[in-house]
């Protein structure tokens, strides 16, 4: 029997402890759900899920990193399969070496196929593309009760193939998945950068040229005052041509290297970011981003992962560690980004990762995060005086507004706003039940919320 082990989401908050497992074999890792006791099991991948969605106090975690392996191209059919525990940045390394890409890649290459599958996961072409859950053709659920599930959208129950799309890793343990591919030229981008005034200013760009390129980002400075407040950086970007290149990189244009990552220190000091430093930081930001710039070729690694640079950069909030909030609100819903804006303004809330989206189609998935409109996400110190209230306050705007909050970032919300957020939470509970009818499969996130 293995000892307890301590574990934490990425933003490093509320510890608890669990009995790890790591399986190497499906096998293995039936074994472990059969022999989980009554605080029952969790899968686990890279734990970038930024609160408590890959933690279970006093139960068993299954570390499924071991049941990696590289993808396997299918040129022909346009699509690659997968072990579920390979990283999202092993598997695009590969892809890339064939002159192919996944069609939907998250901010970090640090998370694993199945996890990202759990989670839904979007990146920054979700106005174009969707969420990774539309690309997926067919995963393989192995469930508490032993048996091996192959589903697809089109398949037998696709009412628990999109339970797991978005599930948070509680219908089953992804074992492997197969997804669509599209094919690119190059390992660059071709990045287009604005700088915007204030808030106005970068919702009306985003809008206006969000359909001229399938990746649109923007940072925005959210402790900016007054005429600034909401100004920003906007990048958009579109896979780079052979042709765009310049000569050099013209020779090996398949070339990928992930970014080469320095080490955060390993210790930072309580309120080392703080209103100030946060405010520096942001305005030093705006300051040396161009003011319009087209066309630079930026290796993909760069523009998909910036944050993979930094090894350990979640220590730089402290031993308190720091909150995650992302929501989204739909199209015509601005108001409620403006008055979450000048909340945090007001606030004093230093945060320096605020990155403003459009988003796109949906998945059907009942659990999933994206639909339609603006999404925000912002990293806020979890020390900050008067967070909760704040946080909570904004949970009410946004669904009034008609949004939700992403449970892959969530380490706060209550159980009755996330609920009324997502509606379809009886049709995810019907599909879940069938696939686990003992209800061997919870997290420290199931249970604050009730999920299940």
């Amino acid at each position: 029997m293995s000892r307890p082990t301590l574990l934490t989401g990425w933003g490093r908050t509320a510890p608890t402890a669990a009995r790890v497992v790591r399986p190497r074999t499906v096998q293995e890792a039936a074994r472990a759900l059969a022999d989980a006791g009554p605080r029952g099991a969790l899968p686990r991948g890279l734990g970038r899920s930024y609160g408590d969605a890959a933690q279970a106090a006093g139960g068993t975690v299954l570390d499924c990193t071991g049941l990696a392996g590289p993808p396997r191209l299918n040129v022909r059919r346009g699509e690659f399969t997968a072990p579920a525990g390979t990283s999202m940045g092993a598997i695009l390394t590969h892809l890339l070496r064939h002159g192919y890409v996944v069609p939907a890649v998250p901010g970090t290459g640090h998370v694993t196929l199945g996890g990202a599958i759990a989670a839904d996961v979007h990146g920054k072409n979700h106005h174009a593309d969707s969420s990774l859950g539309a690309h997926v053709r067919s995963l393989t659920l192995l469930t508490p009760t032993g048996d091996l599930r192959r589903l697809g959208p089109d398949g037998p129950d696709p009412e628990l193939f999109w339970a797991t799309v978005g599930g948070m890793g509680l219908t089953g343990v992804v074992t492997e998945a197969t997804l669509g591919v599209f094919p690119v030229e190059t390992a660059h981008a071709l990045v287009d950068t604005d700088r915007t005034a204030d808030l106005d200013a970068t919702l009306a760009l985003m809008e206006r040229t969000d359909h001229t390129r399938p990746y649109a980002v923007c940072w925005v400075d959210l402790l900016a005052r007054g005429g600034s407040l909401g100004r920003g950086v906007l990048t958009r970007a579109r896979h780079a041509r052979a042709a765009d290149l310049p000569a050099p990189l013209r020779r090996a244009p398949l070339r990928h290297r992930p970014p080469a990552a320095l080490a955060a220190p390993p210790w930072a000091p309580p309120g080392l970011l703080n209103r100030w430093s946060a405010a520096a930081f942001n305005a030093a930001r705006h300051r040396a981003a161009p003011r319009r710039e087209r066309g630079r070729a930026q290796p993909l690694g760069g523009f998909f992962h910036p944050l993979d640079a930094v090894r350990g950069w979640n220590r730089m909030y402290g031993p308190r560690g720091f909150v995650q909030y992302q929501f989204v609100v739909p199209f015509g819903e601005e108001d409620t980004l403006r008055a979450v804006a000048e909340g945090l303004a007001r606030a004093g809330a230093p945060s320096f990762l605020a990155v403003l989206k459009r988003m796109g189609a949906p998945t059907p998935g009942p659990l999933s995060f994206p639909l339609p409109g603006w999404t925000l996400a912002l990293d806020l110190p979890a020390g900050t005086p008067g967070l909760a209230r704040l946080l909570d306050g904004f949970d009410q705007r946004v669904l009034a507004a008609g949004g939700r909050v992403y449970l892959a970032k969530d380490s706060r919300a209550r159980a009755e706003t996330v609920h009324a957020m997502y509606p379809e939470l009886p049709a995810w509970r019907a599909a879940r039940s069938r696939a686990d009818p003992d209800g061997v499969l919870v997290s420290d996130l199931a249970r604050r919320l009730r999920l299940v």
